[in-house]
């Protein structure tokens, strides 16, 4: 239990001393905002500091630092290091730039962000990525909450309608739609401090239910060894499996959206990295609670990290309280993350074809088709037409990719601006190993290809032998690039913002 308080204890600690050394090296100052400069009504609206970092949290979250921290706790203790470490020097990082950034560039989308200080071919890679990506999140995050809902009123004796997972679907969708269209502090800015006082009260439920119930938080040094029922690798499946929790790309495309509604650069560090440190913490309880409760057997026969879990944690840690919780946790937190993806979507979109968003006919334009393709997938999967699986499995892989993109882009940003580029620079190298070694692993990679097979053809081990090496090369490789780019180009200071 001492390791998961040293732990905590240096989220808490790394928010005010690393956290400041971030800001400091990125140089916040009294410059107008985009919200107070721009201020159209819809997109950039002037928030208070507690709402942006309600939104922010809730954007950032939804159930990421829940289902992750839970399925990295198959392999043991060690994911507290990675959650703990990989938030302070790593995904808080990514996070500060990626809105800040935004914020220097009147609002931009990362995708645009990208492209100013990793070309136009990055751009436009980014700008697809991205779009794909977020509709991808907004529907999946349409889905499973659809089915819960449909689940649960099953159980407790309804039918007709209500019984039926397609029905939810619908309502969904079209709540999406609303607070897609309409201006963010209409909907967004009411109800996502709600939700997100909920998912704060919910891991501070879980980890106070750990310490009066008696169970015991294994200690980091006394289980320093990979405890994966299955043998998976800690490198790099755990690095890809806890994402929320210590670094997600998918925060990139959330940031902006708060870019846009902050009155002062100096809020950053609170709205930013400290969204992101709130985020390590509520991960690292989870984690803490898939290791007090279980042996990773147990968890493994849970489904992992999924909602089987959740629930049995809640109720054995919290009772009734926490089942209901629970309940409002599994189903509003994707919702409140699937909403804001279709936004985002919409964002990028109009950055990318420059549509002025202030006009309601111009926001229909891009809503009507973004929702039409996630309504399209969304009941194809509902009515088992699509399947959804085989897709979301590339989404761990790519979330961290493009992690990898933004901080190697805000590496850029520093050098052009003369700042203190290694801050970014080594996160960035480190990432790229993670992201190339599990492509070389994974099975919806490359895995099949490389990976060890019995006589039988099946699966006989991972091939680290040849992987570990692969990912280490292409990580020099990419920092290799980076130093000859920035040796061959002279500091501009003029790249800082859009307009120039």
């Amino acid at each position: 239990m001492l390791s998961f308080l040293i732990c905590l204890a240096l989220l808490i600690g790394g928010y005010f001393v690393y956290g400041k050394v971030v800001e400091n090296t990125f140089g916040p100052d009294d410059r107008e905002t985009p919200a107070v400069k721009i201020n159209d009504g819809v997109d950039y609206v002037v928030l208070p500091q507690w709402k942006l970092f309600m939104i922010q949290l809730l954007n950032i979250a939804g159930l990421g630092p829940i289902f992750g921290a839970l399925s990295g706790a198959l392999w043991g203790p060690v994911v507290f290091l990675w959650i703990t470490f990989g938030t302070i020097f790593a995904g808080a990082v990514h996070d500060y730039f990626s809105g800040m950034m935004s914020e220097r560039n009147e609002g931009a989308s990362i995708s645009e962000i990208s492209g100013i200080y990793l070309g136009g071919a990055m751009k436009n890679v980014m700008r697809v990525f991205s779009v794909v990506l977020l509709v991808m999140v907004g529907t999946v995050f349409a889905v499973g909450p659809a089915g819960l809902i449909q689940l649960l009123c099953k159980n407790g004796g309804a039918t007709g309608i209500f019984s039926q997972t397609l029905f939810w679907l619908i309502l969904i969708l079209i709540y999406y739609f609303i607070a897609t269209f309409l201006s963010i502090d209409k909907i967004i800015g009411k109800i996502y401090p709600v939700f997100g006082i909920c998912l704060i009260i919910m891991a501070a439920g879980v980890a106070l239910g750990i310490f009066t119930h008696g169970y015991t938080i294994p200690e980091i040094w006394n289980n320093f060894s990979n405890q994966h029922p299955s043998g998976t690798p800690i490198w790099s499946f755990m690095f890809i499996t806890v994402a929320c929790g210590a670094i997600s790309g998918f925060h990139s495309t959330q940031s902006p959206l708060m870019a846009r509604c902050m009155k002062s650069e100096k809020q950053g560090h609170f709205v930013f990295y400290g969204a992101m440190v709130s985020e390590g913490i509520i991960a690292l309880i989870w984690a803490a609670a898939g290791c007090a409760l279980y042996t990773g057997e147990e968890l493994l026969a849970l489904g992992g990290g999924g909602s089987t879990a959740v629930y049995d944690v809640c109720s054995k840690t919290m009772g009734g309280v926490g089942i209901a919780l629970a309940m409002l946790g599994v189903i509003a937190c994707p919702i409140t993350s699937g909403d804001t993806a279709f936004r985002s979507a919409r964002l990028v979109l109009a950055d990318w074809f420059k549509m002025d968003q202030k006009s309601m006919k111009n926001r229909l334009i891009l809503c009507i088709p973004v929702l039409g393709i996630g309504a399209i997938l969304g009941i194809g999967n509902a009515t088992g037409h699509i399947d959804y699986t085989i897709i979301w499995r590339y989404f761990s892989w790519t979330n961290q990719t493009l992690a990898m993109i933004v901080l190697w882009a805000a590496s850029m940003y520093l050098y052009y601006n003369k700042k203190n580029y290694w801050i970014t620079a080594v996160p960035a190298t480190f990432m790229s190993a993670v992201s190339a070694t599990y492509f070389m692993l994974g099975n919806e990679c490359l895995g099949k290809l490389i990976n060890l097979k019995a006589a039988d053809g099946s699966f006989a081990g991972y091939n680290t032998a040849v992987a570990y090496p692969i990912g280490i090369v292409v990580a020099i490789l990419f920092l290799g690039i980076f130093l000859y780019t920035i040796k061959k180009r002279n500091p501009q200071p003029h790249y800082e913002t859009l307009h120039k």
